[in-house]
This record gives structure tokens, C-alpha cells and sequence, in this order.
């Protein structure tokens, strides 16, 4: 079971990595690892946070996707319709984006901290943009 450190903002956490469900794409974030971006509220989905990445590839397809990622679940959207982009959803969330409803890939999921997310998408939501970094333990 592979970990990575996830920090955002003032938080850390630990997630942990779906190699079984999402091989692929846990493969090519851990080829970009470290993995440095910004944090910012999501406009469409709902409860979460989110990283846009504008046109840059993974390299992957859908795997182990979903619309209705869980708090604490980390999907990569591999672009196609809409942008790249990563999502960390810390509530409710209906995955989308102004072209309408999407679906990414559900590849980490946070296993200790979990009780910070809400604190992380609130803080987005009223301060802005926080730095995040995606770091193997």
C-alpha cells in the first residue's frame, strides 16, 4: 500500500494510493511526484476543492471513475471535454464543470486527516488559493 503526504495550506494529511482500482493513473502521478499546485474552491461541484492543470496530460483514460467522489477521494480528470484537473472533495459533490457533468478518476483517498478537509474547502472558499503538495512518504 503506497502513502503519500499530502500538504495543503496549514493542513497535512495521508492518503493512501488505489493501485488495485486505478493502476495507470496512480502510475503517472507517481511519475510527477513531488506534486506542487494551487488549491482553489470549485465553481460547479459542489464541496470540494480543486487543481486546474489547463491542457496537461496525465496520459491516462478513465479508470475506476466517478461523478460523486466521496470526502476524502481524489480524482484526476484526464482531460477531454473540459481541462485537467484534480479535485479533493471535502462534502457533497456532483463532479462538473460548465460543459456539464463529468467523471474522473478515483486514485488516493485520505486516510489520516480526514477530519481536515472541510476546514481546507472552507478556507479556499473565504481566503483563496493554498499551496498543495503531493510527496511519497
Amino acid at each position: 500500500m503506497t502513502r503519500l503526504k499530502i500538504s495543503a495550506g496549514p493542513f497535512s494529511f495521508i492518503g493512501r494510493l488505489e493501485e488495485k482500482d486505478a493502476p495507470k493513473t496512480c502510475a503517472a502521478f507517481m511519475s510527477r511526484l513531488p506534486f506542487e499546485s494551487q488549491c482553489v474552491h470549485v465553481r460547479w461541484s459542489g464541496e470540494a476543492v480543486w487543481m486546474p492543470l489547463g491542457d496537461y496530460s496525465f496520459g491516462v483514460d478513465y479508470e475506476n471513475h466517478t461523478s460523486f467522489p466521496a470526502p476524502g477521494q481524489v480524482i484526476l480528470y484526464p482531460g477531454g471535454i473540459s481541462e485537467t484537473e484534480i479535485l479533493l472533495a471535502y462534502g457533497g459533490v456532483r463532479f462538473a464543470s460548465k460543459v456539464g457533468q463529468l467523471a474522473g478518476n478515483h486514485f488516493l483517498t485520505i486516510v489520516e486527516g480526514l477530519e481536515n478537509v472541510t476546514p481546507l474547502g472552507k478556507m479556499c472558499l473565504w481566503k483563496g488559493a493554498q499551496p498543495i503538495r503531493f510527496e511519497k512518504i
